[in-house]
């Protein structure tokens, strides 16, 4: 019972850390795409 408990909570775990990763990814993206936005315009 241990084993399974551990296995689930480890691969809830891994998900949550996957998740985090993908959302601190498209943050990235979106606060670069605002960054050449506002250098086209003072161009």
């Amino acid at each position: 019972m241990k084993r399974l408990s551990a296995a689930i909570l480890l691969s809830l775990f891994t998900l949550a850390l996957l998740s985090g990763c993908n959302t601190m990814r498209g943050a990235g993206e979106d606060i670069s795409a605002g960054g050449e936005a506002i250098q086209r315009s003072a161009d």
